[in-house]
């Protein structure tokens, strides 16, 4: 599974990014809106994550979902 697959269902994986990082408000995942730069910018907010940490955290759950699929 790639990036634009996920951006393109982005309304099936809002629920499993919100599962994955609770800290991330309904308002965060909605304005994400399936764009990683987005999601890496939230989870730097968020969390405090370095971007380098964030980046980490999104290939981390990428391949979760490949797995899962």
């Amino acid at each position: 599974m790639n990036w634009d697959r996920i951006q393109l269902n982005w309304m099936h994986f809002k629920d499993k990014v919100h599962s994955n990082w609770a800290r991330l408000t309904d308002e965060d995942v909605t304005r994400i809106g399936g764009r990683r730069e987005q999601l890496v910018d939230r989870l730097q907010a968020r969390y405090g994550f370095a971007r380098v940490e964030a980046e980490r955290e999104v290939e981390a759950w990428v391949r979760a979902q490949k797995r899962a699929a």
